[in-house]
């Protein structure tokens, strides 16, 4: 078997995507979200479920999953891989458009339900080492979380590094296999006879994959490839120049010390300035 890398935008979006095997999702947000008992989800409408004849009109466009489950409730899974530094904000803005988008007339407030914004980071975000964050909305002094209709789950996949034998939580296992799934050969034993991962293997399985959603795929993987390329080089650049720059500085400094002892073409010599630069320190 080869499979995709859930962390590719394509391959996010047809495994927790898909109308067709909405157990996959559900599994994934009852995980992520420990959602038990009475608040476990048991059915999802998704609201840009994947469709293989949209994949030419998606281009450079991010791919989200969005969902609403029995209770009304929304939830938006993103997965993110770049830093663009301004994340958080966007988080915040996607999970309040969707709010705000609930309803047309602003007097139906009691129609609002809660939304859920769950992000899978390939990046750090926060101080702490866990992987998982919970951020609500809580009362300082009561640390009560009275406005209940905003919460946010952040997965920092690089803060993840348990091997499979030490992944004792559903919500774990989803997590070592968006991180580790493109680089086995088999569907390890401790997803057996757990109808969710099942299919979310069989779906990862880019052998099963029609030739346009493989073109698409490829074709965002090369991208991902380039931006890491071009922001290596960029930094490489960056510190080469910076360096040239104290180079160049140090050596201006020494030049001034030997203003008054030495010719021009000397103090060139000895710094490696150009004698226009030496003519410049004098003059000024």
């Amino acid at each position: 078997m080869r499979f995709a890398d859930p962390k590719n935008d394509i391959a996010f979006k047809k495994i927790f995507g898909d109308e067709n095997h909405k157990e996959v999702l559900i599994s994934f947000l009852n995980s992520i979200l420990d959602f038990k008992g009475s608040q476990s989800i048991v059915d999802v409408t998704l609201d840009n479920t994947y469709q293989l004849s949209t994949i030419e009109e998606l281009k450079d466009t991010i791919l989200d999953v969005k969902a609403t489950n029995q209770n009304g409730e929304e939830f938006i899974v993103e997965m993110q891989k770049k830093d663009g530094g301004d994340f958080s904000k966007r988080s915040l803005y996607y999970t309040s458009k969707a709010y705000v988008n609930q309803i047309d007339v602003a007097e139906k407030y009691l129609e609002l339900k809660k939304v859920y914004y769950i992000a899978l980071v390939d990046f750090n975000i926060f101080d702490s080492k866990n992987f998982i964050s919970r951020h609500l909305i809580i009362n300082q002094e009561t640390t009560k979380q009275d406005l209940k209709d905003f919460e946010f789950t952040f997965v920092e996949l690089k803060k993840f590094n348990l091997p499979i034998n030490l992944c004792d939580t559903i919500a774990k296992k989803w997590i070592y296999f968006i991180n580790n799934a493109s680089s086995l050969d088999l569907i390890p034993a401790e997803f057996d006879n757990i109808k969710a991962f099942q299919t979310a293997f069989n779906t990862a399985n880019t052998y099963t994959w029609k030739k346009k959603e493989l073109e698409y795929y490829d074709k965002v993987s090369l991208k991902k490839g380039d931006d890491i390329n071009a922001l290596n080089f960029a930094e490489i650049k960056g510190i080469k120049k910076g360096i040239e720059q104290g180079i160049e500085k140090r050596n201006l400094e020494i030049a001034k010390n030997l203003l008054d002892i030495l010719d021009n073409e000397t103090i060139a010599l000895k710094t490696g300035l150009s004698i226009e630069q030496i003519k410049s320190l004098r003059d000024s």
